[in-house]
């Protein structure tokens, strides 16, 4: 049995830069063991998984090496990057998850892919676990939550990239990540994305993250389109408009693998998407 791999950086329009993703496209669902070892043993931080249900409309998952989860940016973007090259005319595709319903993508000008996300802004809280505190070298100047993360934000970029994280203190604060987030020198805002619970100790480029952090500069700066930046060690340009209900993330994508995966006879079993 022999199914596709791709592995596709995306947010950058460079090799080896972004946050790298594995996309596997499928004929129809296998079983959930067999996605949670394949993401497993391609161990990047987001492995996605296809099936076509109409022309231009898949269902999709994410899996990180640990677990399944609800949404992935970076990964649905390589996800959009491999349709969008193996069917060089088509401008528009669907996907669908269950935990945010359907994902508009299309191809953007200057070879952006954009995504329309739900708008999904974070809350002030009263309350500060101390776990987040404990796991943050430098104290923020205010914590607010929404369901997939706890966002420290602090006063300026030399913060966000000057703080270090203890893994082993975030990662109690599961099933949530952390991100911290300040306003930005040369772009509208930097962040960088810690997810010890989920993933890893820190992601190098966080789209589904940007569904909360846009809404909430956008707001602050006072502006709906605006500039990101992922501090990490690789780093990522997102490209945000903020509407009264979505969030049009955009960025670059570079193909970096194309590859077969050989598994054993008898998985085919299908599935119904999660």
């Amino acid at each position: 049995m022999k199914l596709p791999l791709y592995q596709v950086d995306a947010f950058t329009d460079r090799l080896f830069g972004g946050n790298y993703a594995a996309v596997v496209p499928l004929s129809c669902w296998l079983p959930d063991t067999v996605l949670q070892a394949i993401a497993a043993e391609n161990n990047v931080s987001e492995t996605a998984f296809l099936v076509e249900q109409q022309p231009g409309h898949f269902a999709i998952r994410w899996f990180s090496p640990l677990a399944e989860i609800d949404f992935c940016g970076h990964a649905t973007l390589a996800s959009a990057h491999v349709v969008f090259s193996r069917d060089p005319a088509r401008q528009q595709l669907t996907f669908s998850a269950a935990a945010v319903g359907e994902l508009q993508l299309r191809r953007g000008e200057g070879g952006l892919i954009q995504m329309s996300a739900p708008r999904l802004p974070p809350v002030a809280v009263t309350q500060v676990p101390p776990e987040l505190l404990a796991g943050l070298s430098l104290a923020p100047d205010e914590v607010l939550v929404s369901d997939q993360a706890w966002f420290a934000v602090y006063a300026d970029e030399r913060a966000v990239r000057s703080v270090q994280a203890a893994p082993q203190q975030l990662a109690r604060l599961a099933p949530r990540d952390v991100v911290v987030t300040a306003p930005g020198g040369e772009v509208d805002f930097v962040s960088r994305y810690f997810w010890p619970a989920n993933g890893g100790l820190e992601d190098m480029v966080t789209g589904s993250i940007h569904a909360g952090l846009a809404p909430l500069w956008a707001e602050r700066l006072g502006r709906r389109t605006l500039h990101a930046y992922q501090a990490s060690a690789r780093g990522g340009h997102l490209y945000c408009e903020v509407n009264d209900e979505r969030v049009l993330i955009s960025g670059h994508t570079v193909l970096y693998l194309e590859g077969v995966i050989h598994l054993p006879d008898g998985l085919q079993g299908a599935q119904n998407a999660g």
